[in-house]
């Protein structure tokens, strides 16, 4: 489910990911926190199932206040799992942060791909 406690959790994820990134450009970066921005059916079942992405907003760098559109491209158990209000954050890896998160400080996105 994607709510406020989802966003307090992420915060430490995206964190640990910019920590453990080779991105030079994001050196010192810190995430200060993070929310839900789209209008709520962006959040609903069904477009997460159709579009197999969703979106909210971060807050990152140095300072920890540049705002950052963060995109959720879901794979196939995080659409399981987020059809059957399970925890959607068990679908994000705990290593290989190459693999799962991008971060472009230009656009100010980042990616993050769900198991």
């Amino acid at each position: 489910m994607l709510d406020q406690t989802f966003c307090d959790e992420l915060k430490y994820i995206i964190c640990d990911a910019l920590e453990n990134t080779w991105n030079k450009q994001t050196k010192g970066f810190w995430c200060d926190g993070c929310e839900l921005s789209a209008p709520d059916n962006y959040y609903s079942k069904k477009y997460i199932n159709d579009n197999r992405q969703t979106y909210l907003i971060a807050y990152i760098g140095k300072d920890g206040q540049d705002t950052y559109k963060v995109i959720f491209n879901f794979g196939k158990m995080a659409l399981s799992k987020y059809a059957r209000d399970l925890d959607i954050l068990e679908c994000i890896p705990k290593s290989n942060f190459e693999k799962w998160f991008t971060i472009d400080t230009d656009k100010k996105n980042i990616e993050i791909l769900l198991d």
